[in-house]
């Protein structure tokens, strides 16, 4: 490494340290102006139930953020089929389900379409809710990446002899991904917070038993406070894998 090199990544890391330290004297600041007396004491006999909601945030969000993704490749793909009734049928989910909150979707879908269909295991419904939730959004972040790959390249892999699998494979998805990246990247950590609703059809994830130890101990910020770190814990490394993969795809187009 040069030391020009390490001269920038010197001031890169001052410039984060200091940065770092401004907004954590502001929190500082705030919560000093409370007044209060923190009463960590009362959640020590608590924290194994914490431990066990963050276990269930975690492979519950895993389980959706894989199937969930599954789902919006199918979906954008089929958006690019020439059968209207399918790409309409694509257009109307993705839809409906961006234009809803997601609250409302939780209510109706367990409580009405899970009711009807016979799924009484709420953890499995938790999980295809958040799919097809975060699935409508990574259609149309996974469509936008295709659709940004120019019609020339296509055309050229075409020339060459290349099949449309062999086109998307070694033409259109390599480019599309890198483009995709950072919105998905993004889109990811939105589904590990949103898993927080799923509190409402009584799932032990970490907000509900937050909440649950909240109610014990009446240690409102004492409660909430790791709640939001173990949040933060989860979503950081999907953020830093992003960039890493970024690096990893950039090249001059």
């Amino acid at each position: 490494m040069s030391s020009s090199d390490k001269h920038s990544r010197t001031l890169h890391l001052l410039s984060f340290l200091s940065a770092l330290s401004f907004l954590g004297l502001l929190l500082y600041l705030a919560f000093l102006q409370l007044h209060m007396e923190w009463n960590w004491q009362s959640l020590l006999p608590y924290w194994p139930k914490f431990l066990q909601g963050l276990w269930v945030t975690i492979w519950v969000s895993a389980a959706a953020m894989i199937l969930s993704l599954a789902i919006g490749l199918i979906t954008a793909l089929i958006r690019r089929q020439p059968f209207l009734p399918l790409r309409y049928l694509s257009l109307i989910y993705t839809e409906v389900i961006r234009g809803t909150p997601l609250l409302v979707q939780i209510l109706i879908f367990f409580y009405v379409v899970a009711d009807a269909a016979g799924l009484q295991n709420r953890y499995i419904a938790g999980i295809l809710i958040l799919s097809l939730f975060s699935g409508a959004y990574l259609s149309e972040i996974i469509r936008a990446g295709i659709e940004s790959i120019s019609a020339s390249q296509i055309e050229s892999a075409r020339a060459i002899g290349l099949t449309p699998l062999q086109i998307y494979r070694h033409v259109v998805f390599p480019q599309a991904l890198r483009q995709s990246l950072p919105a998905m990247a993004g889109q990811f950590a939105s589904l590990i917070k949103d898993s927080s609703l799923l509190s409402i059809i009584s799932i032990s994830e970490i907000t509900l038993n937050a909440q649950e130890i909240n109610s014990f101990t009446y240690s409102t910020l004492e409660s909430y406070l790791p709640l939001a770190a173990a949040y933060l814990l989860l979503t950081l490394p999907i953020m830093w894998w992003s960039r890493t993969l970024e690096k990893q795809f950039s090249y001059e187009t």
